[in-house]
């Protein structure tokens, strides 16, 4: 009774204030598959922070936790992974082929089969090719209001009004679409409609992957560099999925590969994101079945992405020193007394952007690296994709002035604090410059172009 009374009340501040239709959902737990939480780079971000299943505007600041009560904001980057999106094409044709062979070879008595098969209908068209969808709008949306909550110094009308918020994007449609999200809810949330406001398209920072040679030579094009990848793929534990699968719709086992296997579990997935239901693809897998195919696309990220090979996290040299150079310039600006001239940067990339950042600053670093062969013993990673990078994933990192000279940097991923890897004696919100004395190896080095030139032999970790 309780609980329906404080729904009723949530319910109708909302709807008394206007924002209903726009922010607020209440989700019925069935319509939440039981694997949602290992869907790696394609799940929710209502997974990783579950409270918003309630108000997809909740905040708590108390988090933010400052040492002293008179420390203040004075500046904001948040570097975030579009929006949800459609599959790319490359998955798109697996899906089909798949359903293809539901419709035409699978057999069986189970209703959530018949259903796939006389009423679910292929509606991804491969002109979707990785759009943003409505859901990924809103995710944006709803995370720049978030932010202004947790932020109201920041993240302001004044601010933004003045100029001093700040936007860049990669030129990915998908990417382009969020950044105009972000900004929309900032302009709807302050009934902004007498001026627009620019953003930058900035590739060389937010796809820097693509502009970094030896990475592209020595892993992205590299069959051998995911040979681990490859090596669990024909193991035994994916054997057991894929075979599992083939007996569950009466078809030979050579039917269904590990691009079938995959496609079934994007199936669930997408149809969860896009249009939060609770597809009857998602009936294919156990929550056991679910945590090898997690398993396996996090082994893909680790490799061509991570702490696989060095390259993978130097490639983003160019991304740690403009945030940096961001922070310092804000830093001294504040220390001389000017008022900082850009409270705020919004960089929106991609999980391959964040990924490789992440990992240059230590985060989420196991003893163990992950293998073809320890999947039973990185059931505790920390290395979970799922966790990281659901879509608008967002890395934030915020400076404090706490008086007399006290700068504090906090970070927080998904908007919950981390602490950085090797300050953790600091809690979540160290000295800047015991930050910067951390890192200075990277500061003093980490230079892109040297570390981007393509070498005879891959350097690993």
């Amino acid at each position: 009774m309780l609980t329906f009374l404080w729904k009723f009340i949530v319910f109708y501040v909302f709807y008394t204030s206007g924002f209903l239709s726009n922010y607020v959902t209440f989700e019925d737990e069935a319509n939440i598959p039981a694997i949602a939480k290992y869907f790696n780079t394609k799940g929710r971000y209502e997974e990783v922070n579950p409270y918003l299943r309630e108000d997809i505007l909740a905040v708590n600041r108390s988090i933010l936790q400052p040492p002293l009560d008179e420390c203040q904001q004075i500046h904001l980057t948040a570097i975030i992974r579009h929006g949800t999106r459609y599959p790319t094409t490359k998955n798109i044709k697996e899906m089909q082929q798949l359903y293809n062979m539901i419709l035409h070879n699978a057999s069986g008595e189970q209703s959530w089969l018949h259903e796939l098969q006389t009423q679910w209908r292929m509606w991804y068209t491969e002109d979707m090719d990785g759009r943003l969808v409505q859901k990924g709008v809103d995710e944006l949306k709803h995370l720049a209001v978030r932010l202004s909550k947790l932020f109201p110094s920041l993240i302001s009308e004044e601010k933004l009004r003045g100029g001093f918020i700040k936007f860049i994007t990669s030129s990915k449609h998908r990417c382009v679409n969020s950044t105009l999200s972000f900004k929309a809810g900032l302009t709807e949330l302050w009934h902004i409609k007498d001026k627009e406001f620019d953003h930058a398209v900035n590739d060389a920072l937010m796809r820097f992957f693509d502009k970094c040679t030896r990475f592209l030579e020595e892993v992205d094009n590299n069959p051998s560099a995911v040979t681990e990848v490859e090596k669990f793929k024909q193991g035994p534990e994916m054997r057991r999925v894929q075979q599992k699968i083939a007996d569950i719709l009466n078809v030979p086992y050579s039917s269904i590969t590990y691009d079938m296997a995959e496609a079934a579990f994007y199936l669930c997935a997408y149809e969860f994101a896009i249009k939060t239901v609770n597809s009857p693809w998602c009936r294919l897998y156990d929550e056991v079945d679910a945590q090898v195919m997690e398993y396996a696309n996090d082994l893909k990220h680790f490799w061509k992405r991570s702490y696989g090979y060095d390259i993978n996290s130097k490639s983003s040299c160019i991304l740690f020193h403009d945030v940096f150079s961001r922070l310092e310039k804000a830093a001294k600006e504040n220390m001389s007394g000017q008022q900082v001239a850009e409270a705020v940067t919004v960089q929106v990339g991609h999980a391959e952007t964040l990924l490789p950042l992440l990992t240059l600053l230590g985060f989420f670093n196991d003893s163990e690296p992950l293998t073809s062969t320890n999947f039973a013993a990185q059931t505790r990673r920390s290395f979970r994709t799922s966790h990281m990078l659901p879509y608008a994933a967002n890395l934030i990192l915020v400076l404090y002035d706490c008086g007399g000279g006290d700068l504090r940097l906090q970070p927080l991923l998904n908007e919950k604090p981390v602490t950085f890897p090797g300050l953790a004696d600091q809690a979540s919100m160290p000295l800047y410059q015991d930050v910067l004395q951390h890192y200075r190896d990277l500061l003093q080095g980490c230079d892109f172009e040297t570390e981007c030139q393509l070498f005879k032999q891959p350097a690993e970790v």
